[in-house]
This record gives structure tokens, C-alpha cells and sequence, in this order.
């Protein structure tokens, strides 16, 4: 396999997991409709630099370790069963704290934290997710040309990953900035607080079973 060929071939298997609705997506959405836009950007370069980590430890064979070891798979697992759930509960829990104050106040102030937060949150999310390097071991060697160095190849690869997530993540970020005005309505940022809360914790319940 030629270098341009991997390089396609491997952003046609990429972008169409991009594309797939998930966890980032969520995330990403919710930030940028309720907070404020750094901590929405910042959110997408956490992911990011985690998905970056991940293609860095592929390419040097260290997560092949993660996929050959039952122990460090079930402690990275269940460390981000714990993130998630905490996170998404504590989510849904400040919609029901939060109701009574929310129903008299006419717009939510954005959540503090701004870059620095978002960046940590996504990171997070991204490597304390097991199965994000289970992928990266599974497919990343199928597009490594013949006698291309592993390293650089794999860091090349990630990179594409990458640019088309920030490519989505620009739609995303502009469709929720679109839609703020009434996202940040009381009614609505507890919708949709809900709902980000339950598929967070939808995501931490599956990966604890190992789905």
C-alpha cells in the first residue's frame, strides 16, 4: 500500500466515525450552545490532543499492551465507567437543583472554566476511553505502507484523524452557536442538560458492560 493510497483510505474509515454521532459530539454540542465559545474549542482540542496521545502510543507499541492485557484494559475501563457516570449525573442532578432558580432566571450565565476546562473535560474523555485505543491498535497497522517508519506514519494517520474532526467540529460549533438563543432558555438548557446527561451516562453504563 502507497502513502497516498493509506492516507485516503484511512480518512475514508476516520471520517465516517467522525460522522457517527457519540460522545464527542455530545460534549461538544453542549459546551458550545451553553458555554462560552473558548471553552466549546476548548473541549474539541482536548478530544483531540487525546486522539493524538493515543496514535503516538500506538505507533510506538505501547497500546498494543492495553489490548494484550486484561488488567490494564479493565483499569482504564473502569476508570472511565467512574469518569463518565460522574459526570453525566452531576450533570443531571443540576437540572433538578437548579430548576426553581432556573425558572426565574430569563438566560443561564455560561459555565466558568472557559478554555482550560473544556480542554481538560474533553482530554479526559478521550483517554479514559479503552476502546479508542483498542481501535487505533486494531486498525492503525493496516494502513502502514511497506518500510514507512511506525512512527511516523502512525503520528501522519492520527493527524488526518484529527484535521477531519476539527473540520466537523467547526459544523457542530457553528450550528450550536446558531441555535444559542433559545438553547439557553431555561426550559431548553434543562432539555438538553438531560439529555447530554443521559447519553453520558448511557456511554459509562456500556462501556461497563463491555459493549
Amino acid at each position: 500500500m502507497v502513502m497516498t493510497t493509506a492516507l485516503w483510505s484511512f480518512a475514508l474509515v476516520v471520517g465516517l466515525l467522525t460522522l457517527t454521532p457519540g460522545l464527542d459530539t455530545a460534549l461538544i454540542l453542549r459546551t458550545a450552545a451553553l458555554g462560552e465559545r473558548r471553552g466549546a474549542w476548548g473541549a474539541v482540542l482536548g478530544i483531540q490532543t487525546g486522539t493524538m496521545i493515543w496514535g503516538a502510543l500506538t505507533s510506538l507499541g505501547v497500546t498494543a499492551l492495553l489490548a494484550a492485557s486484561p488488567v490494564a484494559y479493565e483499569v482504564l475501563r473502569w476508570a472511565g465507567v467512574g469518569y463518565l457516570t460522574w459526570m453525566g449525573t452531576r450533570m443531571l442532578r443540576d437540572t433538578w437543583r437548579n430548576r426553581g432558580a432556573a425558572e426565574t432566571t430569563p438566560e443561564e450565565v455560561p459555565e466558568p472554566g472557559g478554555f482550560a476546562a473544556g480542554w481538560r473535560r474533553g482530554l479526559l474523555t478521550n483517554l479514559l476511553n479503552p476502546k479508542m485505543g483498542v481501535f487505533y491498535v486494531a486498525v492503525l497497522p493496516q494502513f502502514m505502507p511497506a518500510g514507512s517508519s511506525h512512527v511516523l506514519m502512525g503520528l501522519l494517520l492520527a493527524s488526518v484523524h484529527v484535521l477531519l474532526a476539527l473540520v466537523w467540529s467547526t459544523v457542530l460549533i457553528a450550528f450550536a452557536r446558531a441555535m444559542r438563543g433559545w438553547l439557553r432558555k431555561p426550559v431548553a438548557r434543562r432539555v438538553l442538560d438531560r439529555v447530554t446527561g443521559g447519553v453520558i451516562v448511557g456511554f459509562g453504563v456500556k462501556l461497563a458492560l463491555g459493549d
